[in-house]
C-alpha cells in the first residue's frame, strides 16, 4: 500500500511499507534543476547539491560521511534538469539516522565561503571530465542541438565561468527562491514503521519554511555550454572537432513527455530499434557489418516534452556509412513498420526490465520520488504493467509517425569530421 500524506509546514510525503525487505530508502526531491536557473545562475542547482555535503551547523563534511558509514549506510544525490534528489539506504533500525542527516542538511548547512572555493575547483574539474569524454559530450551537445532555446538545453553543471562566480549570497538565494516546503516531496520505500513514519519525518523536515519564488526562465538566452567556443552549428547539426580515434555521433528525433500514453509505445518501439543486442540497429551496424562497438536508441522524457535519440561510436572513416545504415532503417521502420513477432517480443522485453528494475527499495523510492515531484501524482507499479499491457501494434505505428520524421532530425557529433555538408545530405 501507498501512503500518500503531508507534513505540516506543506511537504508532500509518499511512502511505500516493503516489510519483506530489512533496508529502507529516503530522498528528499526538489522540484528544481538544470530548467528552473537564469543564464547568470547557470549550474547554481548542481553546486548547491555538492555544497548540502560540505557541512551543517554541527556536523562537518566528515561528520556527515562518519556517520554514515558507522551504521553501513549510503548517502548520495543527483541534480537532473528538472529535480535535484538527496537520498540514504540504511538497514531499518537506522532509519532515524539517515533522516536526521538529511534533514540537517537541507535545513542547516552552512555554505561557508571557503568550502565554495575549494568546490569550484571540484565542480571545475567535473566540467573538464564530461568534455574530455567524448562519448558523454556528445549527449550533452545533442541536447543543446534538440531543444536549443528550451530550458533543457541548458547544462546542469554550467560553465567555468558560472562555477567561478558562486558567492554565499547567491547559493542561499536560489536556496530560500526553489527550497521551500511547497516545492519539496519526500519519498520513503522499504521497511518502516508506518506508526513512527510520519512523527519521524516532521521531526526532522517539519521546521523547513523557505518561500519559493516563481522563476521565468523559459526565454532567457542559453549561456555557452562547456567547449561550446570549439562547436561549429550547418543546420540542424552541431559539430565539435577533435583530434580522437573515433568519432561519436548522436541523432535526435521527437518524443513524448512522461504524461503522454504514447510514451510506453515509444518505449516499445526503442526496444526493437535500438535498445537491445537483438535489435535492429545493433544487428545491422554491428554485427552484420562491422562499423561500431557501440550502437544503440534511447527515450529520453521530461514534464512537457521528450526526445528520442540514437548513439553510435565508430571510426571517422566509417562514419557516412553508419549515417547511412541509421537512416536506412529509419526509412525502413516507416515503410514496413514491425512484425507482430517484433511487437510482441519488444512488449515482454519492456514488460521484464520494468520489474525486474523496481526490485530494490532505492528504485521504488526513485520512482515515487520523481512521479510526485514532476507530476504531483503516484503512478504505481501495477499502473506502469498495464499501461504497458494496454500498448498495441497500432500504438506503435502513430508513436513512429511522431517520431520518425525525417526532417526534424537533428545531429551532434564529436571528433574528426571531413564533411559536414556531406552528413547534412545523408540526413536528408
Amino acid at each position: 500500500m501507498i501512503i500518500e500524506e503531508k507534513l505540516s509546514n506543506g511537504i508532500r510525503v509518499v511512502a511505500q511499507k516493503l516489510p519483506s525487505y530489512r533496508s529502507v530508502s529516503a530522498g528528499i526531491w526538489i522540484n528544481t534543476g538544470s530548467t528552473k536557473e537564469t543564464k547568470q545562475q547557470s549550474g547554481i542547482a548542481h553546486f548547491i547539491e555538492h555544497m548540502m555535503f560540505k557541512g551543517t551547523k554541527d556536523r562537518s563534511a566528515k561528520d556527515i560521511a562518519a556517520e554514515m558509514d558507522g551504521v553501513g549506510g549510503q548517502i548520495n544525490a543527483f541534480t537532473a534538469k528538472e529535480c535535484t534528489c538527496y537520498y540514504v539506504k540504511v538497514i531499518s533500525e537506522y532509519i532515524e539516522t539517515g533522516l536526521d542527516i538529511l534533514g540537517d542538511m537541507l535545513l542547516n548547512s552552512v555554505f561557508a565561503q571557503e568550502e565554495i572555493e575549494k568546490e569550484k575547483g571540484v565542480v571545475i574539474e567535473e566540467i573538464g571530465m564530461s568534455i574530455d569524454n567524448p562519448e558523454d559530450y556528445v549527449h550533452e551537445l545533442m541536447s543543446r542541438t534538440y531543444y536549443r532555446d528550451h530550458p533543457l538545453a541548458k547544462p546542469i553543471l554550467g560553465t567555468v565561468d558560472s562555477v567561478n562566480s558562486m558567492t554565499h549570497e547567491k547559493l542561499l538565494e536560489y536556496v530560500h527562491a526553489n527550497y521551500g516546503a511547497d516545492n519539496a516531496v519526500i519519498s520513503v520505500a522499504g521497511n518502516f514503521d508506518e506508526s513512527k513514519l510520519m512523527d519521524q519525518l516532521e521531526k526532522y523536515f517539519g521546521k523547513l519554511e523557505y518561500t519559493p519564488q516563481d522563476q521565468d526562465s523559459t526565454n532567457d538566452k542559453i549561456e555557452k555550454a562547456p567547449g561550446e567556443d570549439q562547436v561549429e552549428m550547418q543546420g540542424n547539426i552541431s559539430i565539435a572537432k577533435r583530434e580522437i580515434e573515433q568519432v561519436h555521433i548522436c541523432l535526435g528525433m521527437p518524443g513524448f513527455a512522461m504524461e503522454d500514453d504514447l510514451r510506453y509505445s515509444m518505449f516499445i518501439f526503442n526496444n526493437l530499434f535500438g535498445a537491445s543486442m537483438s535489435s535492429r540497429l545493433f544487428q545491422t551496424i554491428r554485427e552484420k557489418h562491422g562499423l561500431a562497438y557501440s550502437v544503440f536508441s534511447y527515450p529520453s522524457t521530461h514534464s512537457d516534452t521528450g526526445m528520442m535519440g540514437i548513439y553510435a561510436g565508430t571510426n571517422p572513416t566509417q562514419l557516412e556509412a553508419v549515417i547511412q545504415l541509421i537512416m536506412q532503417e529509419i526509412k525502413l521502420a516507416l515503410k514496413d513498420g514491425v512484425s507482430q513477432n517484433e511487437f510482441e517480443q519488444s512488449k515482454a522485453q519492456l514488460k521484464g526490465n520494468y520489474i525486474l528494475s523496481m526490485e530494490g527499495v532505492s528504485s521504488i523510492m526513485m520512482s515515487l520520488g520523481k512521479s510526485k515531484t514532476l507530476l504531483d501524482k503516484v503512478v504505481t507499479e501495477d499502473e506502469i504493467i498495464k499501461k504497458i499491457d494496454s500498448v498495441t501494434i497500432d500504438g506503435v505505428r502513430e508513436a513512429m509517425e511522431h517520431m520518425l520524421v525525417i526532417d526534424k532530425i537533428k545531429a551532434a557529433i564529436v571528433g574528426k569530421v571531413e564533411d559536414a555538408n556531406k552528413i547534412q545530405e545523408l540526413l536528408q
